[in-house]
């Protein structure tokens, strides 16, 4: 296939827009696929951060928004994980406010699609943000990392861990990661286990305090524990982790050059490097150069078996999303550019439909310097679907 029509592979069409403009920054699994093919969104934060409330439903038939039941609690930096039996596990985040050192949440909740309601579903032993949660091949759910409050004027990485047990509605306490890290990408493997890749760690007092990490490393269900595996070649947090269809990982961007004046935000230059981790072996190996380097992108596995990677930025600060979109062809280990949607975007949801569509909704368009005012934000609350 030539380069021009390989960049012309897949188109964007506009779908409904959000209730509401929505950051999704720090959400792991922001946007989850139901079982009846619908997409649940809850929470996030406004244009200044302050945790939301608010959920919605996009129904992918004829592509619109319809507002949900509100979380029981406003809460943003949490995360959401289909469980087996259909309802939606949220966990954690940050509550109400946006300020320094974060206020973690130990609740957690679940939506019920059927009966159309939240339901408390008890409270972590460690309140936590930033954190993974990842669905065990037994239906429970795994929850890692985080940050948490220190002292009134600092915050720590956790490397606690601990799993809900959705037929008892019980959390209980497993075996502490080897390092604490937070805003980490966490994928399960074939084999039952579960892989956690990089991330940031708080180093110091103030907000910025912090790097990003290299090191990753497995858990085992059946055992509690963690154990090292390969780390990546270099630091990156701000990245994603996709799985692959026999077996491998794709790590795609991010930053973490801890001394390139951002401490612990993703460098000015996010890189556009990529990484490919066996299981078997325990090992990255690298893989071609995306396009073009982002962080805070968004990366999903396409029904061809190829990874579609759009969105994004150079950096936390962002300034300004992304538009741009490239596929990734495991087969090859190549790149190709695709078309880029309308909206550029950072911090936003992604999910793949049942019909092999790709959603992705809401996020920041601007920042900083490129808003109108200078200062905080500027949301969307648009939505695009990809078709291949």
């Amino acid at each position: 296939m030539d380069a021009m029509n390989a960049m012309n592979r897949g188109q964007w069409t506009p779908a409904g827009e959000l209730p509401w403009e929505r950051n999704l920054f720090g959400a792991a699994s922001a946007a989850v696929r139901l079982a009846d093919g619908r997409v649940l969104i809850a929470g996030g934060g406004d244009d200044r951060l302050a945790a939301q409330d608010g959920a919605a439903l996009f129904d992918p038939r004829d592509g619109s928004w319809t507002g949900a039941a509100p979380l029981r609690e406003a809460r943003r930096m949490h995360s959401a994980t289909l469980l087996s039996d259909g309802r939606v596990l949220v966990v954690g985040g940050q509550g109400r406010g946006s300020g320094f050192p974060v206020r973690a949440l130990d609740s957690a909740e679940t939506y019920d699609p059927v009966e159309r309601r939240w339901s408390d579903a008890g409270r972590m032993g460690q309140a936590r943000c930033g954190h993974s949660a990842t669905r065990l091949p037994d239906g429970r759910v795994l929850v890692a990392g985080g940050t948490a409050a220190r002292s009134p004027d600092s915050e720590r990485s956790l490397s606690s861990a601990e799993v809900f047990d959705p037929v008892s509605g019980r959390w209980t306490p497993t075996g502490p990661m080897l390092d604490a890290r937070s805003l980490h990408p966490a994928v399960a493997l074939p084999d039952g286990t579960v892989l956690v890749a990089g991330g940031w760690a708080a180093t110091r007092r103030d907000w910025r305090g912090g790097a990003g990490l290299a090191y990753c490393e497995r858990y085992d269900p059946a055992t509690g524990r963690w154990t090292a595996t390969g780390g990546f070649a270099e630091a990156r947090t701000g990245h994603r982790l996709t799985a692959l269809a026999d077996g491998t990982v794709l790590a795609t961007g991010g930053g973490g050059d801890p001394d390139s004046g951002m401490r612990g935000r993703p460098d000015p230059y996010s890189r556009a490097t990529a990484e490919r981790y066996d299981p078997a072996t325990g090992a990255w190996s690298r893989e071609a150069d995306m396009p073009c380097g982002r962080a805070l992108h968004q990366a999903v596995r396409l029904p061809t078996g190829e990874v579609l990677v759009m969105g994004g930025t150079n950096d936390l600060l962002g300034e300004a999303g992304y538009r741009s979109a490239a596929r990734y062809d495991p087969r090859f280990g190549t790149w190709s550019e695709g078309p880029g949607m309308a909206v550029g975007r950072v911090d936003f949801a992604a999910a793949v439909l049942a019909d092999g569509r790709v959603l992705v909704a809401g996020g920041s368009v601007r920042t900083g310097p490129a808003t109108p005012s200078g200062s905080y934000l500027l949301l969307t609350r648009t939505s695009e679907l990809f078709t291949a």
